[in-house]
C-alpha cells in the first residue's frame, strides 16, 4: 500500500491520513509524518525539506511578532 501520493504536475504530496495526535511525542509517530520522514529520505531532498520547515518556521515567527506587536498596540 503507497502512503505517499504525488500529484501529476508535482505541486503537492498527499498522505494517507490516520488519527490526528495531540501528544507531541506521538505526533512524531504518527503515520503521517513516518511516511513523510520516507518520503524526503528514499528521494533524497534533505536539502529542499530542511529549505521549506525554514521557511514555514520564518513565516510562522513573523506572524507570531506581528500579533504580539498588534496586541501591544491595542492595549496602548
Amino acid at each position: 500500500m503507497n502512503k505517499v501520493r504525488i500529484s501529476k504536475d508535482g505541486s503537492s504530496i498527499d498522505f494517507t491520513q490516520s488519527e490526528t495526535p495531540v501528544n507531541p511525542k506521538k505526533f512524531r509517530s504518527s503515520v503521517e509524518v513516518e511516511s513523510f520522514y520516507r518520503f524526503v529520505h528514499e528521494n533524497d531532498l534533505r536539502k529542499e525539506s530542511l529549505e521549506i520547515i525554514e521557511r514555514i518556521l520564518a513565516k510562522r515567527k513573523a506572524t507570531k511578532v506581528a500579533l504580539k506587536a498588534a496586541a501591544k498596540k491595542a492595549q496602548n
